[in-house]
């Protein structure tokens, strides 16, 4: 009867567009964009999972600041029904021994609606253990008002609210009252559309209609009342003024924005340093920048005007006046050809008057106030040196079991002092000094007000007023540089000096919290300790100086005293975990940075040669069975740990023992000679030729042998053997 009916049921399907949007007061602009995806997305997965989506279905969403909304392809409006097959209960429970129906399957039938007739349906099938009962049946396709009801309610439960709100409701019965609902804002309107039809479904003390609210002052109509779908988004940007979809508001505004400045004859300082790449890589970079993402969070129609300040005020470092611009004002900056700032910016509008002057005046006067007090700061810390803010530092809390910021800025002097003596211009009692200055006024920024007002300018403001008390330039970068890298991707310092300082002021963080054992957890590094190691990695992989990371650590714990527990074996896995991470990320295989780190290089700017010589022996032909024979020896050597690297030629009498100790005679200096000139790859292909004499020892050679003096022999020219070929890397790691 199912399957007939299946057919006519099929007919009255209907398939269209979905359309759902909440109105809500201004959402949170830096979680907006997520919250919109979020709330598309958490409505596209259930219907899906209630088979009331087709498979080419798309879903788009759509977040301004007082809506998010999802728009959905083939819709139907009821999904189809599924055949069902249920497992009721082992066949020995169900059944007696003469086939009959127990009282257990007689009730749960009726538990069901079915009556003792269904037994003669049930199918008998094994379930893995034994045989048990199944009914089959055809389940009902979910109708859409239900699905979308309970689609709405599951996407609103799983929003990623950054935080909740609680708000009064009035309630929509007989009796006058309120009703508490929580949601990330107040909501004030619901819309939800199959087609042209409303779907009557509830959401947040709120009843669906057809209709929403566009641009607070710029929407040609009170109401938008949509009539499908489909016309949504051209609705609402024709009626309501309201672009409604992220992406294609960022773009119009950045848009505005790069034409805005091309007739200032200027650049966006968010785009400084993006020449020569087309106008969609510009673009698509742009829609990654922070404060393009705020902004278009904050406007539904963006607005771009040409504002301006007053040039005198160019005299402050460029870095203040933008960071206050940006963070404070959420303006954009421009910048000239040379990447100096301008007296020009750029301003958002939410609205676009006939005459803008208004707003651009408005504008000007918000601005003009914080650019003054940056003034003031600037003006004021240059009344006192550098060197007479050192002492204060003393009364700076650093950590309660570390002391305070000056007891901090000696140990980072120590510690770069020691690097420093490493160094080949340790003989320069100028570079010295340059170091010691540097590291003895790194922090004392920290004390300025322009610091204390605008903290993401620490190291920068340093160099300015390093500049002004006439120090050195490189003492000034030094102290600029030392924050370096401060993430992923940043620049390094520019002089070996501010390499020192910089290595001295993370390895005091790593060694001092790693001696107290404040470590990172899975979800907290609060003092950064990941990317203090991971500077430490780029800094001395790069080149700039040759140290050994071991050797740096052991140096910085000296320094400590008896203030810490010595964790320098923590510290040098936590180093090496950073290290080979990274590698990985910049497309080695595990096996590869394995083989390299096993070993634990102490100069890390070889690793990547070693990696690349790894690399290229590793497509060898002979590299598999060498590797597999340096695992094997390994293994031996294991229960052979005070065998030392010495044959005696007069004991060997094997020939394949004889063979492989002559080929190592003439291939091991030659492999040594070039790994001791940096020449790996070399190096390691040398060994290559001892695949040959290394099989047949392993073939027709009793390691193991009886006589003692046999048996040593053997193993000593085994571990002359795995000494030479494991020089560059842990060649067993490469076994498959």
């Amino acid at each position: 009867m199912g399957g007939a009916d299946a057919p006519e049921s099929r007919l009255t399907m209907r398939t269209d567009a979905l359309l759902i949007e909440l109105f809500v007061e201004e959402l949170p602009p830096k979680a907006l964009h997520k919250l919109g995806t979020a709330f598309a997305d958490g409505l596209f997965a259930p219907l899906k999972a209630q088979g009331l989506v087709g498979e080419d279905a798309v879903v788009t969403s759509f977040a301004s600041p007082r809506r998010l909304a999802a728009h959905i392809t083939q819709v139907l409006s009821e999904a189809a029904d599924k055949p069902v097959q249920q497992k009721l209960m082992p066949v020995s429970v169900g059944l007696n021994a003469e086939g009959q129906a127990t009282p257990a399957l007689l009730k749960k039938l009726q538990s069901m609606g079915l009556g003792p007739e269904a037994v003669a349906q049930l199918k008998r099938m094994p379930d893995g253990k034994a045989e048990a009962l199944f009914y089959d049946s055809i389940a009902k396709g979910v109708e859409l008002t239900a699905g979308v009801q309970a689609a709405l309610d599951e996407a609103i439960a799983k929003l990623p609210i950054p935080k909740v709100m609680s708000y009064q409701l009035e309630t929509d019965c007989a009796l006058p009252g309120w009703s508490s609902v929580k949601f990330v804002r107040p909501a004030h309107g619901l819309v939800a559309m199959h087609g042209s039809q409303v779907l009557p479904v509830k959401a947040l003390g709120l009843s669906a209609g057809n209709s929403t609210q566009g641009h607070r002052f710029e929407g040609k109509l009170d109401k938008v009342v949509f009539k499908h779908a489909d016309a949504y988004a051209k609705q609402l940007a024709q009626d309501g003024a309201v672009i409604a979809n992220y992406e294609a508001r960022s773009r119009d505004m950045i848009r505005q924005l790069r034409a805005q400045a091309k007739q200032c004859h200027a650049e966006l300082e968010v785009a400084h340093g993006l020449q020569g790449l087309s106008d969609t890589e510009v673009e698509n970079r742009l829609l990654d920048n922070a404060l393009v993402q705020e902004v278009t969070s904050l406007v539904e129609r963006p607005n771009v005007l040409v504002c301006s300040f007053e040039k005198q005020f160019l005299d402050v470092p460029q870095e203040c006046l933008i960071l206050t611009m940006k963070a404070n004002q959420k303006y954009f900056p421009l910048l000239d050809a040379a990447g100096k700032l301008t007296h020009q910016f750029l301003v958002v509008s939410n609205i676009s008057p006939d005459d803008a002057s208004a707003v651009i005046g408005g504008n000007e006067r918000v601005v003009r106030p914080r650019l003054a007090d940056a003034k003031f700061f600037f003006d004021q810390d240059r009344k006192k040196t550098l060197a007479s803010r050192v002492e204060g530092l003393g009364k700076v809390v650093y950590h309660n079991k570390l002391g305070t910021q000056g007891e901090r800025t000696q140990r980072v002097r120590a510690i770069a002092k020691g690097l420093a003596a490493l160094l080949p211009q340790a003989h320069d009692p100028g570079f010295l000094q340059d170091v010691d200055t540097a590291a003895q006024l790194a922090k004392t920024d920290l004390l300025t007000d322009m610091v204390g007002e605008f903290p993401e300018l620490q190291g920068i403001m340093g160099a300015y007023y390093a500049r002004h008390d006439g120090l050195p330039e490189v003492v000034a970068q030094a102290i600029e540089d030392h924050y370096k890298p401060r993430f992923a991707g940043d620049e390094l310092p520019r002089q070996v000096a501010g390499v020192v300082v910089a290595l001295a002021d993370k390895l005091e963080t790593l060694v001092g919290m790693f001696g107290i054992g404040n470590l990172p957890t899975g979800d907290r590094d609060p003092f950064a300790l990941r990317r203090h190691a991971l500077g430490v990695v780029r800094m001395l992989s790069a080149g700039q100086v040759r140290l050994d990371v071991k050797q740096v650590i052991e140096l910085s714990v000296a320094v400590f005293g008896s203030l810490i527990t010595d964790p320098s074996a923590a510290l040098l896995d936590f180093i090496h975990d950073r290290l080979s991470g990274s590698l990985r990320e910049q497309g080695y295989s595990a096996q590869e940075v394995e083989a390299v780190l096993a070993l634990r290089p102490g100069h890390l700017g070889e690793v990547h040669q070693r990696l690349e010589a790894v690399r290229q022996f590793a497509a060898l032909p002979e590299s598999q069975a060498l590797a597999a024979a340096n695992k094997r020896i390994g293994n031996i050597l294991k229960k052979a740990p005070e065998v030392d690297a010495h044959v005696n030629e007069a004991l060997l009498q094997e020939e394949a023992e004889k063979a492989l100790y002559t080929a190592m005679q003439k291939i091991a200096p030659q492999a040594l000679a070039q790994f001791e000139a940096g020449n790996y790859t070399a190096s390691l292909q040398s060994l290559a030729a001892l695949r040959a004499p290394v099989d047949a020892f392993f073939d027709d050679v009793m390691v193991n042998a009886e006589a003692m003096d046999l048996r040593l022999n053997r193993q000593g020219l085994l571990k002359s053997l795995h000494l030479a070929m494991n020089r560059v890397a842990d060649l067993s790691c490469l076994a498959a």
